[in-house]
């Protein structure tokens, strides 16, 4: 049986990969991963605003993975619709990509209970094969916290270089054209950041778990025998 020093670790790295796992739902759930301003071009163009009254043709647009929110400003005043990722609008975006982060997320959640499960093993007993311990739980850790890296970076490049957010605003408008003046991160997206950083810290708490504990050896005090003993 492990110590209790080791058993303590392994109980924070099995918390850490529960975390992310709970995380990784939570980004997938809550539509938040983006949101911005979208400027309402043809409006603009319309009516020849100034600078001054741009403000008006200025909407708003969040979204996620699933689904999102507009809000258009063409001079009439603000329009809110909602809309859904699945099944029409992945066919205007770059469906092969958004398809992949999906994946991405849902291995990210089985590699979260493996590593996980690694390290409830380690604290009830002492595994017999090395990929059973502490190395076993540091490589699960790693591909876990490396598939999420890598769905937030296909994340950013849908975003940057495949106008993502464009794509959305544009979606079924037939009438009026949309450009993205500002895009900001929301918080399903920093939710993954965290993830991942969790995974990073379980590697910290592997190799701090390693750390050998100095042993308290108590002084044996030496049995004097005298003659008056014997006797005794």
């Amino acid at each position: 049986m492990p110590g209790w020093f080791k058993k303590a670790w392994y109980g924070l790295a099995s918390l850490l990969s529960f975390s992310s796992f709970i995380l990784i739902i939570v980004a997938l759930v809550v539509p938040h991963w983006l949101s911005g301003k979208i400027l309402c071009q043809t409006g603009v163009d319309l009516v020849n605003a100034t600078d001054r009254e741009l403000v008006k043709f200025i909407g708003d647009i969040y979204y996620g993975l699933f689904r999102g929110c507009k809000v258009r400003q063409c001079g009439l005043g603000g329009r809110q619709s909602q809309f859904s990722i699945f099944p029409h609008l992945v066919k205007e975006l770059n469906a092969s990509l958004h398809v992949m982060i999906l994946l991405l997320l849902f291995l990210a959640l089985a590699l979260a209970l493996v590593s996980m499960g690694f390290a409830i093993l380690n604290m009830i007993q002492v595994p017999y094969r090395a990929v059973n311990g502490p190395g076993g739980i540091c490589l699960w850790n790693v591909l876990a916290g490396g598939v999420v890296a890598l769905a937030i970076a296909s994340f950013v490049a849908a975003v940057k270089f495949h106008d993502l957010t464009e794509r959305i605003a544009n979606f079924q408008e037939r009438l009026f054209q949309f450009v993205v003046v500002e895009e900001q991160y929301e918080e399903s997206f920093w939710i993954c950041v965290a993830s991942a950083s969790a995974h990073a810290a379980n590697l910290v708490v592997v190799a701090i778990s390693q750390i050998p504990l100095p042993e308290i050896k108590t002084k044996m005090e030496e049995a004097t025998v005298t003659a008056e003993d014997i006797l005794y």
